[in-house]
């Protein structure tokens, strides 16, 4: 399945039915009187979030949605039906903004969660509705007011605990693979990621969900490579590990290219928990890997978020070396900050 993480759509609820225009005649009933009914409501453009689904791919091949117009009434004061909802399934995480994509309209990231995005236009009243004591026989009826139109933007923000980052090449993929059950593609060559990947780790009786987003260089930000588009993914992250390769030139500059392009994104990305590791250690010797933690040192003690732990944590994918401690540590932070997020939802107190 193709991966796709942002859509533009044109939605449209329905219009709503026409009133009616009718009067009772039947044979033997002598003051029949006006019996036309109200025009239904036209349907709702609503979107769900449902579980399933982690892209927006459904949106490439269809960009108009447009609720049903509401019966229009009828004699006898029937009154006519609600149209049908349009509804836009859409996966945990995705973010619908205005035409402008800037003003938020929803975020929706728990499943069940729904949110009317353009509401349907109310029916006319049919003539039985406008009779009063002077006027007994009404000649008319309203039409269905109009539905509204919008075009929106889909955003998707994978949720995950934990994300890793990295320049091309820096084992990220290797080590999806190697604590989860995706299959990432892997390669020897840069950017075999292409897209955002989800993986769940289970270890030692914990669970929590890994993304693997694809590598930054220098110039991310610019759109150099395949840009920072993808490094919305890992806004919700409770904790980054940012691994760095050991076979690199030097690991204290990777570290800091990485560092200088989340501070260029934003989003508060360059303040978030960092666990730092040197990956491949079991393709380098022992004197040029203590030299990389050297470096890499001293890169965190400069470079990194603050109150950032300055020693790096060293680790294999291939050999399995190091990652039961790396997963042990990122379990601890993600517990932990699930524990604060819990107390911080006690202790606000309750409003009507």
């Amino acid at each position: 399945m193709k991966f796709l993480d942002q859509a533009r759509i044109f939605v449209r609820s329905g219009d709503g039915g026409a009133g009616c225009v009718s009067f009772r005649r039947e044979k033997f009933i002598e003051f029949g009187g006006p019996d036309g009914g109200d025009g239904g409501r036209g349907g709702d453009v609503v979107a769900v979030c449902v579980d399933g689904l982690n892209t927006l791919i459904d949106y490439r091949y269809q960009q108009h949605f447009k609720g049903k117009t509401g019966a229009h009434g009828m004699g006898k004061n029937r009154a006519g039906g609600r149209g049908a909802d349009a509804v836009l399934k859409v996966p945990v995480g995705t973010q619908i903004f205005e035409e402008d994509e800037e003003t938020l309209i929803a975020d929706l990231t728990e499943v069940g969660q729904k949110v009317v995005i353009c509401k349907g236009g109310n029916g006319g009243f049919g003539n039985a509705h406008f009779t009063t004591s002077v006027n007994r026989a009404p000649r008319r009826a309203n039409p269905g007011l109009e539905g509204e139109e919008r075009t929106i933007v889909l955003r998707l923000k994978l949720i995950a605990d934990a994300g890793l980052i990295g320049l091309p090449n820096a084992g990220k993929s290797t080590f999806l693979a190697s604590v989860t059950a995706a299959r990432p593609k892997i390669a020897d060559y840069p950017f075999t990621t292409l897209y955002p990947g989800l993986g769940v780790v289970r270890r030692d009786g914990r669970e929590f969900v890994l993304a693997d987003i694809p590598g930054l260089i220098e110039g991310a930000h610019e759109g150099h490579g395949l840009g920072d588009r993808f490094l919305g993914h890992i806004e919700r992250c409770r904790v980054l590990l940012h691994l760095i390769d050991a076979t690199g030139a030097h690991a204290g500059q990777d570290y800091k290219t990485v560092r200088h392009e989340l501070a260029a994104y934003g989003a508060g990305l360059e303040g978030k928990t960092e666990l730092v590791a040197l990956s491949k250690i079991d393709a380098v010797e022992p004197e040029h890997l203590k030299k990389q933690r050297e470096r890499l040192k001293r890169a965190i003690a400069s470079a990194g978020p603050e109150g950032a732990d300055k020693t790096p944590l060293l680790l294999s994918a291939a050999t399995g070396a190091g990652v039961t401690e790396t997963l042990r540590r990122i379990a601890g932070v993600t517990d932990a900050e699930r524990r604060e997020e819990t107390e911080q939802q006690v202790q606000e107190p309750w409003t009507p």
